[in-house]
């Protein structure tokens, strides 16, 4: 059962609202004031705030802050007169969820609630999500998201969730990198359901499904005769998601000539649909994943480096299932529970050499081939629990020769080290650039990439801080050509402060050119 806070000095509102919501099995305390609010907030947990902007003691705004301190995952809906709307925009901008203008119906009240619990349980839980195929033409396939959970704690999952935190919050475009099967997708929807245009269109391609002779028009559209088949005008997914997010899976497969169209997409915010000489403009996030090793693929040649720099400005990597092992029970318990249901059984549990080999196991194809492994199990046992022997051979057979491998993986962790650093800086940029209420689109065209970190593993904070100044200024040049004023432009560094940090670092602009 969810609990909810519902803070308004009126008390006739406040008591409204209270039975609105335990008819919807919501179990609710109340608060006079924004003060009694934030004492309430600290001493109780609560999924969920419904708060009034002008009270006595402490406004709503106020007391706002005051919680997302406390607890920055709470969700908070802002209840507001019309002449107030303002004011709940401004709390939005805080870290409102959204808000609702009076008077206030409850089912308006409660569907909003549902949603924004919703998103939540996108950014808290770890992931599962099988591959979504686009469909050459039509409109774009919907997917039934009652499988698709997060389950985990591990710490790996939790810098995850903090870079989607950040992400929500702006509107930059966004790259998701991972192995398959670690989640890319429900990432995407996290990001985009947690985010301003969270009431507006989700739009999915898988940009490696497509045939190459028609990811165009699937993107951008087409006018009718513009190729053999094209008997009509068809709208893109550009089009479609209009206002919304388009995720653009696997984008490391598109060719050359589609990386120039989507680069100009990015930053004209415009196209032209196949056969037409009509510009089209639109107003679409575009998140987009890969598991495509870029920096390889920029040195080949394959894969366009002002792309990447245009997709990549605060990374979100997903680690593979190998890498956060602690969460595999946790998996298994979701997993256990989903085939129950699904098959209609009554399996209690697997052994502890089971969990401890599945534990072990590499996990290749991540958490979608820890799924498939449990269903198998589920198929084979017949008894209340599963055992070791009822697991596939290959993942037995590779528990026997772990330590060795675990040696492995060890002397590998020691290598990034002081990478986990610089991110870490590279996040606290960004939390910065969004208090500051910047402009993250103009900010930035690029984002850094540490291919050989700095030596001393010993690094400090000041000395790591002035490695990231270093190479973002390199990066802005690279991206802008060398070129002083429009790196400081499209920067949003102040000229004079871009000479000093070049002069600083003994940078030679010309060299970018």
């Amino acid at each position: 059962m969810h609990k909810v806070l519902v803070v308004d000095d009126d008390k006739v509102l406040q008591q409204s609202v209270r039975q609105a919501l335990e008819y919807h099995n919501f179990k609710v305390d109340v608060a006079d004031h924004g003060k009694d609010a934030v004492r309430s907030v600290y001493r109780e947990k609560y999924d969920l705030v419904v708060m009034d902007v002008n009270m006595p003691e402490m406004d709503g705004i106020t007391a706002l802050t005051e919680m997302k301190k406390h607890d920055p995952s709470l969700i908070v809906l802002i209840l507001t007169a019309y002449s107030n709307v303002n004011d709940a925009v401004r709390a939005v901008k805080e870290g409102a969820y959204n808000y609702l203008e009076k008077p206030i119906s409850s089912e308006n009240l409660v569907a909003l609630i549902k949603r924004a619990l919703k998103a939540r349980t996108l950014v808290e839980t770890t992931m599962y999500s099988a591959p979504k195929i686009a469909t050459v033409g039509g409109a774009p396939e919907e997917k039934d998201e009652k499988d698709e959970k997060f389950v985990g704690e591990s710490n790996e999952m939790q810098k995850v969730f903090n870079v989607i935190g950040k992400l929500a919050k702006v509107n930059t475009p966004v790259l998701i990198r991972g192995e398959s099967g670690t989640g890319k997708e429900l990432v995407a929807k996290a990001i985009h359901f947690n985010g301003p245009r969270k009431d507006e269109k989700f739009v999915t391609i898988n940009c490696g499904a497509i045939p190459e002779n028609l990811i165009e028009s699937e993107l951008f559209g087409h006018e009718k005769g513009a190729f053999t088949g094209a008997d009509q005008r068809k709208i893109g997914r550009f089009q479609y998601a209009e206002g919304g997010t388009l995720f653009l899976d696997e984008i490391g497969d598109v060719s050359a000539a589609m990386q120039v169209k989507l680069l100009r997409v990015l930053q004209e915010k415009s196209f032209t649909p196949v056969g037409s000489n009509r510009e089209i403009k639109v107003d679409v996030r575009i998140i987009a994943a890969s598991h495509k090793p870029f920096e390889d693929m920029i040195k080949k040649g394959t894969f366009r480096e002002d792309l990447f720099y245009r997709l990549n400005v605060l990374p979100v990597y997903l680690p593979p299932l190998r890498d956060r092992k602690s969460d595999i029970p946790h998996l298994i318990t979701y997993f256990m529970a989903h085939f129950n249901t699904v098959h209609g059984l009554a399996i209690k549990g697997f052994t502890d050499d089971a969990i401890k080999a599945m534990v072990e196991y590499k996990w290749p194809g991540n958490i979608r081939e820890l799924r498939n492994v449990i269903e198998h199990c589920f198929i084979m046992e017949s008894d209340e629990v599963v055992q070791l022997k009822n697991l596939p051979d290959h993942i037995t057979a590779q528990s026997n020769s772990q330590s060795h491998e675990d040696d492995a993986d060890a002397n590998d962790n020691s290598q990034t080290s002081s990478m986990i650093d610089l991110e870490e800086i590279q996040s606290e940029v960004m939390d910065s650039w969004i208090d500051q209420g910047q402009n993250i689109d103009q900010l930035m065209n690029f984002t850094l990439t540490f291919k050989e970190p700095p030596a001393d593993k010993k690094m400090d904070f000041q000395r790591s801080k002035d490695y990231f100044e270093r190479e973002f200024i390199i990066n802005a040049l690279k991206v802008n050509r060398g070129k002083i004023n429009q790196t400081a432009l499209n920067a949003n560094i102040p000229k004079k402060t871009l000479l000093r940090k070049i002069e600083k670092y003994g940078i030679v602009a010309k060299d970018y050119h």
